[in-house]
């Protein structure tokens, strides 16, 4: 079986055997124990997930070692230990009145499975940006705030969006004593940020709203949650590429969509719909660079390997950190994202 994330280029997608987000794909790893291999046309954290929730004798394989998550590498797992012990040595450890602990982490998808085996022993979760308010939801019923990591955007703008308000969201900064704050900033916090950011979300600005609204009078904003606060406060809705595909999908005829996410995705879905106008905020072609590192001609080369009966590429997750991980990768997929659309 081989999978490809929205964000790949269309000459690796029509490979694919199923096309979705991170959090899609997780569900497609684990819904095909029958499949020998999975050839995993996405990013690392993407193919270590899927090595934790598919069965034991399955090979995950990524076509290509290269193909990391420069937001993933900004919160590594020896960081996210000392600010553990630091909020720990603050908040204490005990529940309040109605059993609710002092803190609960939430790890964003983009991210090692050690970060996500944290999460685990620590009665935490997983999310993605599908599902990352009904996983905060999860995480404030039973916890009196969050530790989220490592996008401060997406923590930030689902935060906001529930009525948290950003004086209550401070910032981490792991190179400096309790992350930059004061113990009380930190006690009246509700989400915890860890400083990490999407370099290609981060690219988009108001400005380029601001120009698109100027062309297009009619024009329908719609932006990834990965995108800085104010990108999404100035856009008309946010939402992952999933709520994106089907928000273009549902749109009746003559549509025109300004999008702020990855380049491929926005040209695929222009060619798909051709009845509407759809295009980038950046006029500058923005790919994923790690995302990119997946060629036709690695895949080519696993899918030969596994003819010849060898298994290259293999991503094999130690037991010790595939168990912990799991149960926050399991916890993450039985919160099923909500369907209604964000503004």
């Amino acid at each position: 079986m081989t999978l490809g994330h929205f964000y790949q280029r269309d000459e690796v997608v029509q490979y694919a055997d199923f096309i979705g987000d991170s959090f899609q794909l997780a569900n497609a790893a684990k819904a095909k124990p029958e499949a020998e291999a999975i050839v995993f046309c996405g990013v690392h954290f993407m193919a270590e997930t899927a090595d934790i929730v598919s069965a034991p004798e399955q090979a995950v394989i990524l076509p290509n070692l290269a193909a990391g998550c420069s937001m993933a590498d900004m919160a590594d797992s020896d960081s996210v230990e000392e600010c553990w012990e630091q909020l720990t040595e603050l908040y204490g450890t005990e529940p309040d009145a109605s059993g609710r602990v002092p803190v609960i982490p939430v790890t964003y998808m983009n991210s090692s499975a050690e970060l996500k085996a944290f999460c685990g022993r620590n009665g935490g979760i997983v999310c993605t940006s599908s599902n990352a308010e009904t996983v905060l939801t999860w995480a404030f019923e039973r916890g009196q705030r969050v530790l989220f990591f490592p996008d401060q955007h997406l923590g930030r703008n689902t935060a906001k969006a529930m009525g948290v308000p950003t004086s209550e969201m401070p910032l981490w900064n792991s190179r400096r004593p309790l992350g930059g704050q004061t113990p009380e900033s930190l006690d009246a916090a509700k989400v915890i940020l860890w400083n990490g950011f999407c370099s290609v979300h981060k690219r988009f600005t108001v400005a380029q709203i601001e120009k698109a609204r100027a062309e297009y009078p009619e024009v329908r904003v719609i932006v990834h949650p990965e995108c800085p606060m104010a990108i999404v406060d100035a856009a008309d809705e946010f939402g992952s590429t999933d709520y994106i595909t089907k928000a273009i999908a549902a749109a009746p005829d003559g549509s025109v969509f300004a999008i702020g996410t990855e380049i491929n995705l926005v040209q695929r879905l222009a060619a798909e719909y051709p009845q509407h106008t759809i295009f980038c905020l950046d006029p500058v072609v923005c790919p994923c660079s790690t995302m990119y590192r997946i060629h036709p001609s690695y895949i080519a080369w696993v899918l030969e390997g596994l003819v010849a009966g060898e298994v290259r590429n293999q991503i094999s997750v130690p037991a010790h950190i595939a168990e912990p991980a799991r149960v926050a990768v399991e916890r993450m997929l039985a919160a099923r994202p909500d369907t209604t659309m964000a503004s």
